[in-house]
């Protein structure tokens, strides 16, 4: 009884079994399961899809760093307009900054050549002053001993010429011996050469040995303006001694100044004499002109090198040691250019973008566009001027002169562009 039990719940557990078996899928004639036709062909879809796609995968190059590559579509919408270098006028100006300062003979240092004591003086710095006006007086008694000393040298200096050319006379007449005609000729040269020293000497301190008499000797000597000009500083007072290194005062003469500009290396080959530079102190908004008139021949240790231009109208505002900032005009000149839209920037970096190749991919056409490096230079008329790499065909290549940006962005976001 147990057993006919047992046969009639397993017969029944198949059956459970087979009738879900058959809901879930479909027999063939041979009892066989089998799928349905459109699940057969989404199967059969999904295996040639991924078989394509891996396909591509493995056939796609990998493109070099500087390559961007986009398809029809692709530069159709990004609106990629192709053109060439060429050689445009393109003026600009160069900004500089500098110091205005004065030209060498315009600026006098003014010292007492053999020291002494200051006597007067009634001269404050910013006083005008001309050429040959008395600075200060200074006394010293080596001043009398000079001028001792000169009329002692004068005097046996006319006397040993009157002894030389009455024993000429007699030495032609053989009344006189050639040995005492010698010993007179050289006494009588040597006095000439100290004659000639000490009137050097006076000269120096200021006393004109031409209209200098026995009458005139005096401790003090006049210090003299050697320029006209302004007291830029007097170093200077009454009873202080005063060396022969002391300089008792600076004289400026304003009527001639030049700017002194310092520029980047780079800028080297735009600056020619004869440029016109505009300059502004003391952020004012009024400028003045001043012309180049020589041009640095050496970079210093900063990388800069220096101009100087002459200012060409009076300015009375404007001093020597002011401080200006200048930008200079750049002459016109035949430059390579290219469409502004051209040049693209990225991390402070400069790049066109150059026709590579066209190319096929999975039968679908792809255009390859290389992006270089180049230096920026001014912009003018949409138009900017750029120094290429050596070696660059310009004749021959081709660049994109409309959607540059549009290629620079698919390089950055294909994460390809590194900030390096």
């Amino acid at each position: 009884m147990k057993t006919l039990k047992y046969s009639i719940f397993l017969l029944l557990m198949i059956s459970v079994a087979a009738s879900t078996g058959c809901k879930g899928k479909k027999t063939d004639e041979h009892g066989h399961a089998a799928e349905t036709h459109a699940e057969a062909g989404e199967k059969e879809g999904e295996k040639e899809h991924a078989h394509v796609e891996g396909e591509e995968e493995g056939e796609h190059e990998e493109l070099p760093e500087d390559i961007v590559e986009l398809n029809a579509e692709q530069i159709a919408y990004a609106g990629i307009q192709m053109g060439t270098v060429g050689l445009r006028q393109v003026s600009g100006a160069i900004k500089a900054n500098g110091l205005v300062s004065t030209v060498p003979q315009n600026t006098a240092s003014v010292s007492v050549p053999l020291g002494g004591f200051v006597k007067s003086s009634n001269l404050l710095p910013g006083s005008v002053v001309r050429k040959g006006q008395t600075l200060a007086i200074v006394e010293n008694t080596e001043f009398v001993d000079l001028q001792q000393n000169y009329f002692e040298i004068k005097n046996k200096f006319e006397f040993a010429e009157a002894e030389y050319n009455r024993h000429q006379e007699l030495y032609k007449e053989d009344v006189y011996s050639q040995k005492s005609m010698q010993q007179n000729t050289s006494e009588y040269k040597n006095l000439k050469a100290q004659l000639k020293g000490i009137e050097q000497k006076l000269m120096v301190i200021g006393i004109s040995p031409a209209t200098f008499t026995e009458d005139k000797i005096s401790a003090s000597i006049s210090i003299i303006s050697p320029i006209s000009g302004s007291v830029k500083t007097a170093n200077i007072s009454i009873g202080r001694y005063v060396s022969p290194a002391d300089v008792l005062f600076e004289i400026v003469n304003t009527d001639k100044m030049l700017l002194e500009l310092s520029l980047f290396e780079k800028d080297a080959n735009s600056i020619t004499v004869g440029q016109e530079v505009h300059f502004s102190i003391n952020n004012e908004n009024h400028e003045h002109k001043a012309v180049i008139y020589q041009v640095g021949k050496s970079i210093n240790a900063d990388k800069t090198y220096k101009v100087y231009a002459t200012i060409q109208q009076p300015c009375p505002n404007v001093m020597p040691g002011m401080y200006v900032l200048a930008h200079i005009e750049k002459t016109d000149k035949q430059v390579t250019a290219v469409p502004s839209d051209a040049v693209v920037s990225f991390d402070n970096k400069y790049y066109i973008f150059v026709f590579e190749k066209e190319k096929e991919e999975a039968g679908k056409p792809f255009t390859e566009y290389r992006f270089i490096e180049i230096t920026k230079g001014d912009t003018n008329d949409g138009y900017t001027e750029i120094m290429l790499p050596v070696n660059f065909d310009k004749e021959n290549t081709r660049i994109v002169v409309k959607g540059a940006y549009d290629l620079l962005s698919a390089k950055k976001n294909a994460g390809e562009m590194s900030c390096g």
